[in-house]
């Protein structure tokens, strides 16, 4: 019952006030019509009549910088109900602000928890890497500059081993995903696969070795932005079998799926 007095309250509050700002229009469309009669006159005299004008509309610009604001209503009722509808719509605001500062910050939490592994893997690495050179110098009392020339020997031949399995991989992906023929269009599926023949497409080879040297130097930022020289369908089957992910921010954005 009283929930219903005070919304009978509020909605008479308002109509008042709707009431007051109708008269206060009124009274700007009035004086609004007196100026546009008042440009109407002679002008005989127009530069005196500039002055003139110009001193009054001072003197009214003064006088009104000078006047103290008055509220159109001092009903309890109509005040209640505007701050009421001020204070929910900031409300609003304010909720709509602390979600996204949320969203940032889940954001950070991931980025910084990403820093922090990547960070820990390194020193784990660091740390193995002393402890084979400290246990290397006490077993076989090697110098510093034999160790080194052993662990550049073994890096060698890692890179050998390395480059030798890219070159297994590029020559089997040459073999079973090459690039689309821009002649060989007969056939409904190559039709569906059409493209720009102008535009020079890189192989699945190069995608692979792009993502995972992105990964590897930039393990903090290993997205690469795909262009036009990306294949739509060779990207689309990186995404659709696991092996890459698209940045949740930016769709021209992929990067390869941590498999660890």
């Amino acid at each position: 019952m009283e929930q219903d007095i005070q919304c009978s309250r509020s909605s008479e509050g308002k109509a008042v006030l709707l009431e007051r700002c109708e008269e206060q229009f009124e009274l700007l469309q009035k004086l609004q019509n007196e100026i546009i009669l008042a440009d109407t006159e002679a002008y005989d005299d127009q530069s005196n009549e500039a002055v003139n004008r110009l001193i009054a509309i001072t003197s009214e610009l003064e006088r009104w910088h000078e006047m103290e604001p008055k509220l159109l209503t001092n009903s309890p009722e109509v005040l209640l109900a505007v701050g009421k509808e001020e204070l929910q719509r900031l409300n609003s605001q304010l909720k709509m602000v602390l979600s996204c500062s949320q969203a940032k910050l889940d954001a950070q939490k991931k980025i910084l928890k990403r820093e922090q592994t990547w960070q820990a893997e390194k020193k784990e690495a660091l740390n193995a890497v002393c402890e084979k050179i400290t246990r290397l110098q006490r077993e076989n009392q090697k110098s510093e500059h034999s160790i080194l020339q052993d662990m550049k020997r073994k890096i060698n031949n890692l890179k050998d081993y390395h480059g030798s399995l890219m070159e297994m991989l590029s020559d089997m992906l040459a073999e079973h995903f090459p690039l689309p023929d821009p002649q060989g269009n007969s056939t409904k599926k190559k039709r569906a696969a059409a493209y720009d023949a102008e535009i020079d497409l890189i192989s699945l080879s190069e995608i692979i070795e792009r993502l995972t040297n992105k990964t590897l130097e930039t393990p903090h930022d290993p997205y690469v932005t795909t262009d036009d020289t990306f294949w739509p369908p060779y990207t689309e089957m990186l995404l659709r079998n696991g092996i890459a992910t698209r940045c949740p921010e930016d769709c021209n954005k992929i990067r390869l799926e941590m498999f660890f």
